[in-house]
């Protein structure tokens, strides 16, 4: 007959190697979603790089890409801070690949900062519980807006061209915004369907 001290002792490691199993589950499940995650973040960088490199040389200076409308979806698909990184990251890349060093370092910021605003917008809008394409056309509208005024600032003030200069690449940009947004929204649904939004 055991005492009650025994049966405590039992009761303990019953519970601890329970615990301990869950707690492998957990940890290999974390390690999936991990893994997951930073294969999505590397396949959105790619296709963010490919994207912005199949471009259209603009009248005035730089170029007019749909390199923003898989930048926002994969903001979206991934948030946070890595999935911002990620897409930004394969914007800058495509700068320094395709022969526009020079705007890489201005990309790389404003590209993180279009991202992060369409994401915390988009976040911050669904807590209205209003519908996600809304949602997604507000954010996106916002982030191209960063972009048009970020590269205006960069090109005038960084790279010297001046306000004319960078005034009149506007119109380009305010295109290519648009062209991002049309791409982005559409082809959003997709994407969920494809499952690459869930647990990510």
């Amino acid at each position: 007959m055991l005492d009650k001290s025994q049966k405590t002792c039992i009761i303990r490691d019953i519970y601890c190697g329970a615990r301990l199993k869950t707690d492998k589950k957990e940890m290999i499940v974390l390690s999936k979603l991990h893994t997951r995650r930073l294969a999505v973040g590397a396949l959105f960088c790619a296709l963010v790089l490919a994207a912005t490199l199949i471009s259209v040389p603009t009248p005035v200076v730089g170029n007019a890409n749909l390199g923003d409308g898989v930048l926002l979806l994969g903001a979206w698909t991934l948030g946070g801070p890595f999935g911002a990184a990620a897409v930004a990251l394969g914007a800058m890349l495509a700068d320094l690949i395709g022969g526009y060093a020079a705007y890489a370092p201005g990309t790389l910021l404003i590209k993180l900062s279009m991202a992060l605003v369409a994401i915390l917008l988009d976040r911050l809008l669904r807590s209205f519980k209003l519908p996600r394409g809304f949602c997604h056309l507000v954010a996106g509208l916002t982030a191209e807006l960063v972009m048009i005024l970020g590269y205006f600032l960069y090109e005038a003030f960084v790279l010297s061209f001046g306000p004319t200069v960078a005034a009149a690449n506007i119109p380009f940009n305010a295109v290519q915004g648009v062209l991002a947004l049309l791409v982005s929204v559409t082809v959003y649904p997709l994407v969920e369907r494809l499952g690459l939004c869930k647990r990510l």
